[in-house]
This record gives C-alpha cells, structure tokens and sequence, in this order.
C-alpha cells in the first residue's frame, strides 16, 4: 500500500505542485510526486510525512482531510483502526503489478534537497505545465501518478480538456 503527495503551494496567483525524477534500481527514470510504501502499522499520514521527507528534504504541515482522521484507539486493546478522507484513491486494475493506496494533497516546508531517497531533481512546476507534460507525453509519468494527476487536474484545478 501506498500514501502518496499532491504537495500544493500558490506563488504569484498560480497553483504550483512538486514533481521528481523517479531514481530506483532497475527502472526506468520517469517523473513521479513524492510518497512511497506504507510500513507495517504505520499510519497513512506519517508514511506520507516520512516519505516526503525522505525524497525531498521538505516537512509537511498540512494534509487535507487529517482533520477528518477517526481511531479506535480504547476500544480493542488488541487492534486499533484508523480513518481517514484522502483527496483520491488508487488501486491497479491490469497490469504486472497490483497496487493500492492513497493520494493526499498537502502543503510543505524546508529546503528541496537536490536528491533524495530513490528520487532525485524534486522541482516546483505549475499546474499549467504540469497539464502539458501529461498532455505531450503522459508515459514519462510512473503509471499510478499518471491517472492521480489527471483527477488532480480535472476535479481540483478543473483544468479544461481533462
């Protein structure tokens, strides 16, 4: 499972996100957002919180809907289940790998690292030139944030022609 960041900041009037060159033994290098694998037991929110920090050197400070999170916390000593509104979720329906999780959208402080974890060349793009790099060539994007992109685009920004 997967926990996963639309990192969002406005600068100028213009809604900016970041994205980062995927760099994991074996694969090829295509352009991915921040996030990764959810531990055993580890929460959704701090595996997004670890994995940003660790691709990007950025901490985040917000995610939307952490206010929505519920936990049984007190009424099974033994298990404890937690809730939470994501922005969207994703879960592979062909394919060689069978994959699910949880993209949330989020805001971010600190200094990009130039490389991180298993990701290198964090950056900030706008969303307008986030539109054309799916437009002109949606494979240089790893297939799961492909599509969270193209919902991102089409029910957040609600760009046009997505």
């Amino acid at each position: 499972m997967n926990s996963r960041a639309i990192i969002e900041r406005e600068r100028d009037g213009t809604t900016e996100i970041i994205i980062q060159t995927r760099n994991k033994p074996n694969q090829p290098k295509q352009l991915e957002l921040p996030g990764g694998g959810v531990e055993q037991f580890e929460s959704l929110t701090s595996a997004l919180r670890r994995e940003v920090k660790e691709e990007t050197g950025l901490d985040v400070v917000w995610i939307e809907g952490e206010d929505t999170r519920i936990d049984t916390v007190g009424i099974n000593p033994n298990v404890v289940v937690e809730c939470i509104r994501p922005f969207t979720a994703y879960q592979t329906i062909k394919g060689g790998i069978d994959s699910v999780g949880y993209y949330f959208l989020c805001r971010a402080e600190g200094e990009l690292l130039p490389e991180g974890d298993c990701a290198q060349n964090p950056r900030w793009v706008t969303v307008d030139e986030l539109a054309e790099l799916i437009r002109s060539d949606p494979l240089q994007f790893i297939n799961i944030d492909c599509a969270a992109i193209t919902f991102y685009l089409k029910h957040r920004i609600q760009l046009p022609g997505f």
